[in-house]
């Protein structure tokens, strides 16, 4: 489903405002940003674009869950993120229009905010100003990247898992009386996923953690009930 949606400029600005290439941008010129974007609607499951695809634009979250992801040759998948409303992706394809390097895919009916490559160009190569700031932020997305990077090698599954529970427990947590609820429905194999290890490995450190009363599993949803515990595993990597 590809049909537009109305969105009026205060809330167009403020979702490209999330983006991290325009998050610092004076008003002035992040209005001009916002006149040229437009909308798009994806149904659940719908693919938005695929690993290999030309990178022609920048989106932003309105509603909606976007899964971005990777898979090997065999079919093993690998979640690199996921995009909830308010967040922003495709910002280097946006800039170098070189192939995309994953897939996205909607897990919910969303609505999308984009900004065309070749608008986009032709609004930076009339702002020096502009060019300087991306050129800025580029960098420091590198630095940030290499620290990712660094903890994936060398931290164990205990704290990356830790760091993904509390990620998403701060993205998508409800607190309840026993604890903090994570709002989104994932399965132990999207967990795997998204940390690159097999689905037994996250089943069997969950049911640790359970034991322990560090968190629960209730109907496929994921509460945290010592948050300070868990901390630990994340902080003794």
């Amino acid at each position: 489903m590809t049909e537009a949606t109305q969105i009026g400029p205060v809330e167009r600005k403020r979702l490209l405002r999330s983006s991290f290439l325009f998050s610092d941008l004076p008003d002035e010129m992040l209005d001009r940003l916002t006149s040229l974007s437009t909308t798009r609607r994806l149904d659940r499951g719908e693919l938005l674009f695929s690993r290999g695809d030309d990178g022609d634009a920048l989106y932003a979250v309105v509603a909606g869950l976007i899964r971005i992801w990777i898979s090997s040759e065999g079919g093993k998948e690998l979640i690199l993120g996921l995009m909830e409303p308010g967040d922003a992706f495709g910002e280097i394809a946006l800039l170098d229009g070189l192939p995309r390097t994953a897939s996205a895919t909607a897990s919910e009916d969303s609505v999308l905010l984009l900004i065309r490559r070749d608008q986009f160009l032709d609004f930076l190569t009339r702002d020096s100003g502009l060019a300087r700031h991306v050129i800025e932020l580029l960098c420091e997305r590198l630095r940030g990247n290499t620290t990712m990077l660094a903890e994936f090698a060398f931290s164990d599954l205990r704290a990356r898992l830790a760091r993904r529970l509390e990620a998403l427990a701060v993205g998508h947590g409800r607190r309840t009386a026993a604890g903090t609820e994570v709002g989104l429905k994932l399965s132990q194999s999207e967990l795997a996923n998204m940390l690159g290890v097999s689905r037994e490995a996250i089943n069997k450190q969950l049911a640790a953690w359970s034991q322990e009363g560090i968190l629960a599993l209730r109907q496929g949803r994921i509460v945290i009930l010592d948050a300070a515990r868990l901390g630990q595993f994340r902080d003794n990597s």
